[in-house]
């Protein structure tokens, strides 16, 4: 059951290429201003062609807009830093195309992911598995602290 969108924009959170290179340039290297991105992507794809200096402005300016971004202005120029994490957005992304192709039953979603996992390799199936032990133990302490503080209210009663 595919859920239908609006055409000009299948998932919310679609980045462009350019997008995704800048946001990575800042993910490793937080503060730097339009010239220092456009610099750092030369350095990190020498043999790629390099935007000019307003389309990285102008790149800038649209993940600032989409919120991806924070800025300081310093001088006369303003220094750019990631405002979300590499993790945040990835699961915004995941859940776009979930919502986009979910057909309703969790074990679609759960199994991709355990497919995703397994296809990479033997230690990304683990690494899931102790995800969720840990997951399972986080939320387990929850409930412990959950249910420590509603005896305590009762006490006082």
């Amino acid at each position: 059951m595919l859920k239908t969108r609006s055409s000009s924009n299948i998932l919310s959170h679609n980045l462009g290429e350019l997008e995704l290179r800048v946001l990575e340039v800042l993910w490793q290297r937080p503060h730097l201003d339009a010239r220092q991105v456009r610099e750092a992507l030369d350095a990190d794809c020498p043999k790629r062609r390099t935007p000019g200096l307003s389309t990285i402005q102008s790149t800038l300016e649209r993940l600032y807009r989409k919120t991806y971004l924070d800025r300081i202005k310093q001088g006369p120029a303003f220094t750019y830093h990631a405002s979300v994490s590499r993790g945040k957005l990835l699961g915004r992304m995941l859940g776009d195309v979930i919502q986009l192709l979910h057909d309703g039953r969790m074990e679609t979603i759960l199994s991709s992911f355990v497919q995703v996992a397994a296809d990479l390799d033997e230690a990304s199936l683990d690494d899931l598995e102790a995800l969720i032990r840990r997951r399972k133990m986080q939320q387990q302490r929850l409930e412990d602290e959950q249910a420590d503080s509603e005896q305590g209210e009762r006490g006082h009663d």
